[in-house]
Formats: C-alpha cells, sequence, structure tokens
C-alpha cells in the first residue's frame, strides 16, 4: 500500500511539473516565432483635391471618398516580433491612385473637369501594439494527466504608426485625344515661372497609421486585413494645389498641352478659372496635403525557428 501511494504522488508531482513547464513554455513561446513573411492584397483609395462625392471636398476624411475609383493595392512586409506584444513591421507597397472630377455633381467640381491617375510605390515601417491578444496553446488536468488538448489558433488586434517614403508621378487624361500624359513636365500650375510655385518632386514622405487583425493557425499562417491611412506631405499626388496661371505664360514657355491640362473646364460657371476684377487668380485646388489609404487582406508565414543542435556530454 505504502509502495503504491509513493507511486501515486511522484506520477502526481510529474504531472504538476509537467503543468508548470508547459505554462513557462507557452508564456515565452512567442520568442520561437518571431519572424513572419507576410503577403497584402487590397483596395487602396485617394482623398485630396480631385474627384470626391457630391459637395465642396472634406480634406482628409473617408466620407468624401469616391468608391467608384477604388484601385488596387498589393504589399510584401517582414514583420519581426521584439518582444511580445511589440512589432517592427517593415514592407513594400505597390498603390494605384485616381481622381476626377466628371464623377461629382457639385457644381464647381465638375465644372472644373481635372482627372489624373498615379502608381504610388512605398517604402515604410512602423511600430505595431497589440491592443488585444488571445494566445491559445495546451491545456493540461490533473485528472487526465497524460491527456493534452490543443487550440492551434491565436489572434490579436493590433494598433501601429511609422513613416515612409514613396514615389508618385501624376498622369492625366487629354481632353482633346484621350491619351494619357504626365504632368509634372507640363508644369500646369506654372511651377518654375514668375510667380508660379517651385517644382515639386516625384518623392515624398509619408505617415502610415491604422489597425489590423490578425489570426495565427497552427503557429505557421496568419490570416487577417488591415487598415492603412498615409499622411503625406506633398500636396501635388494629383498634381493640383493653388491657383490657375496665365494662359498665354503656360503656352510661351511649355507648349499648347500644358494650356489643355492645366484648364480642361467645361466652361459651364463662365470665369470659374479666370482672373477676377482685380486680377486674382482664379482657385484650382486647396493646400491642404493630399493622403491616401488601403484597405488589404494579409496571409503571413512565420519562418521556423531554429532548432537547438544536442551537447554530446562526456562521460568522463
Amino acid at each position: 500500500m505504502k509502495t503504491r501511494l509513493n507511486i501515486y504522488f511522484t506520477f502526481l508531482l510529474l504531472s504538476y511539473s509537467t503543468a508548470i513547464y508547459s505554462q513557462i513554455n507557452r508564456a515565452n513561446d512567442w520568442k520561437r516565432y518571431r519572424k513572419e513573411i507576410i503577403l497584402q492584397v487590397g483596395a487602396a483609395q485617394f482623398l485630396g483635391d480631385l474627384g470626391g462625392q457630391n459637395k465642396i471636398g472634406t480634406d482628409y476624411s473617408p466620407v468624401d471618398l469616391e468608391f467608384s475609383l477604388t484601385k488596387p493595392a498589393i504589399s510584401i512586409a517582414y514583420r519581426y516580433k521584439f518582444f511580445k506584444n511589440f512589432n517592427i513591421h517593415n514592407s513594400f507597397n505597390y498603390l494605384l491612385v485616381a481622381g476626377d472630377d466628371k464623377l461629382t455633381t457639385e457644381p464647381f467640381r465638375n465644372n472644373r473637369n481635372l482627372n489624373f491617375k498615379s502608381n504610388i510605390f512605398e517604402l515604410a515601417t512602423r511600430l505595431e501594439l497589440s491592443f488585444f491578444s488571445k494566445k491559445s496553446g495546451h491545456r493540461y488536468g490533473i485528472a487526465k494527466t497524460l491527456g493534452r488538448r490543443s487550440k492551434t489558433y491565436s489572434y490579436e488586434i493590433i494598433g501601429f504608426v511609422g513613416v515612409g517614403a514613396f514615389y508618385y508621378n501624376p498622369k492625366g487624361k487629354n481632353p482633346v485625344n484621350g491619351a494619357w500624359m504626365p504632368l509634372r513636365p507640363l508644369h500646369t500650375e506654372g511651377q518654375g515661372l514668375p510667380g508660379g510655385p517651385k517644382q515639386y518632386s516625384k518623392f515624398s514622405i509619408s505617415i502610415p497609421m491604422g489597425v489590423a487583425y490578425r489570426l495565427t493557425l497552427q503557429k505557421k499562417w496568419s490570416l487577417g486585413f488591415e487598415i492603412n491611412y498615409r499622411k503625406t506631405f506633398t500636396d501635388y499626388i494629383d498634381d493640383v494645389s493653388t491657383v490657375y496661371y496665365d494662359k498665354f505664360e503656360l503656352q510661351q514657355a511649355y507648349g499648347s498641352n500644358s494650356v489643355i491640362m492645366s484648364d480642361p473646364s467645361k466652361g459651364v460657371i463662365p470665369g470659374a478659372t479666370s482672373p477676377d476684377g482685380l486680377g486674382n487668380s482664379a482657385q484650382r485646388g486647396d493646400l491642404q496635403k493630399d493622403s491616401y489609404m488601403g484597405v488589404q487582406i494579409t496571409v503571413g508565414y512565420f519562418l521556423a525557428p531554429k532548432k537547438s543542435r544536442a551537447r554530446l556530454r562526456s562521460k568522463f
């Protein structure tokens, strides 16, 4: 009887020790799965001077999105978990954005009749914070010591903010022949001419911010989605920012295409694109910086942790 009790208590102690070890191992399990390769596919939208809903534009607001101009957004990313609730996410992003005044019934914007599209190539890095995480793993019961149940998923909600650099090159559709033309070389607002603004760069800085949801399966794959809004420091993603420039000066300096693409207005509102009685130029855009955003589905793969090598111990 005594021997049987000793065996039982030894067995119970081993079971308890195994459970404690399992809990510690689960708590540090994130250290074994730090690295993740991610593919993201979804939709891009633009918030700027062109297009929008049937009213005066609302700066930076998603309520002004023109959903018919939703374009593709594709990303390749690498995520590294440097602490349990903190990640570094590095990505290369491609987005196509567009705007078109003809899609709004707001009188002044529709009469302006400007349009654009632009490829955006972005490199970005961001800090991610897991606001909520539920980590599921092995569970042990004292009554069923060797019976192990396994939950093979976890999920987390992530908030993030970062910094990026991007390239853009707006093009506009020529109303005469329907051809898409690069707008920057046309200096449509008199860039570089007396009284005009400086020529804008094709490169700018972005501040990505947003939220993401991630579901991890079998510690190897992740599925989720994210909403990523970018504030930028340029107002020329759509080639529109300030006022109309003198058409004669544009013709002399940059040719007829510059004049056509500067002001393809419909003429429905007389004088809307011409200087007023005091010679003040008509407004073409506003000075608020442009922004863009992406909504994407994400698929990730965790890189396998390194296997520790067994050490050979000498018997002597």
